[in-house]
């Protein structure tokens, strides 16, 4: 998903398909150390829909779960296992 050439080239494949984070969706992400040093323009990311488009609702949504800046809201892989799409067919 994010083929970056190089940290900033990373960094901004991220930004532009997650958004640019900030203190609603990552709060205290700038009290981060390197908080800050890089500058992107504001934006609002992709939808996943339009990234993998033929992707299941389910799939999306686990996507977005892993996808998340807060780790505090991010997933974890014991939820993971639990999220409806490795419960919906097809199960092959």
């Amino acid at each position: 998903l994010f083929p970056g050439e190089n940290d900033i080239d990373q960094l901004h494949r991220v930004i532009s398909i997650l958004g640019t984070p900030d203190e609603t969706t990552w709060p205290g992400i700038s009290e981060l150390p390197d908080y800050g040093k890089i500058l992107f323009y504001p934006g609002s990311g992709m939808p996943f829909q339009q990234i993998v488009p033929s992707a299941s609702a389910e799939a999306l949504d686990l996507l977005k779960c892993f996808l998340t800046y807060d780790p505090r809201r991010r997933i974890t892989a014991r939820q993971a296992l639990l999220h409806p799409y490795f419960f919906t067919e097809p199960l092959a």
